[in-house]
């Protein structure tokens, strides 16, 4: 009877260790930079700027039929497109705002494809954020301005609110309560 005992603590003991493993990894912050892998280019401010919206979801959608590593003017605004390939970039077509640097994303890609990050007499730098989840953090200054906004930019349609890990986190636990039942019966 102690043995069962002492073997049933183990069991307990194994399946929390796997559980607080599995959501140490469902966090995942995320630091962007400026000129890093997910950089898709930069807005400079022309003479005909505009900050609504509309005009961010022009922008963004510009800037992603650009070639790499171009430098174009158009709409009044001069675009510099970044050297990164991505496997795909949708055009965007909602947005929502925000200031700070800690921007929440969710727990699945596809919510919001891209980061539009104003700066206080400086521009403006676009990053795609299609394939991250979880918090990032994007700079609070650039070469010198400080940070004044952002807007993220989400593809048209409904995304997905929960990735694969939500998923597997629920697989476990059943699977923890059905082999925690078994051993219980016995």
């Amino acid at each position: 009877m102690q043995a069962d005992s002492l073997s049933k603590r183990r069991f307990f003991v194994v399946c929390l260790v796997v559980c607080g493993a599995m959501l140490t990894w469902s966090h995942d912050a995320k630091a962007l930079r400026i000129g890093d892998s997910h950089e898709l280019g930069s807005l400079w401010p022309g003479i005909q700027h505009k900050t609504d919206d509309q005009n961010k979801i022009l922008y963004v959608n510009h800037l992603i039929t650009l070639a790499r590593d171009t430098v174009e003017i158009s709409h009044g605004e001069v675009y510099s497109r970044s050297n990164n390939g991505f496997k795909y970039l949708p055009a965007s077509d909602r947005a929502i705002n925000g200031n700070g640097r800690a921007i929440r994303l969710g727990a699945g890609g596809g919510l919001y494809t891209y980061l539009f990050a104003t700066y206080s007499g400086y521009g403006t730098e676009i990053w795609y954020v299609g394939n991250l989840h979880g918090i990032i953090m994007i700079p609070l200054i650039a070469t010198g301005h400080h940070l004044s906004g952002w807007t993220l930019l989400g593809p048209g349609g409904v995304g997905v609110p929960d990735g694969g890990l939500t998923v597997a986190l629920l697989g476990v636990a059943l699977a923890v309560l059905a082999l925690t039942r078994r051993f219980l019966m016995r």
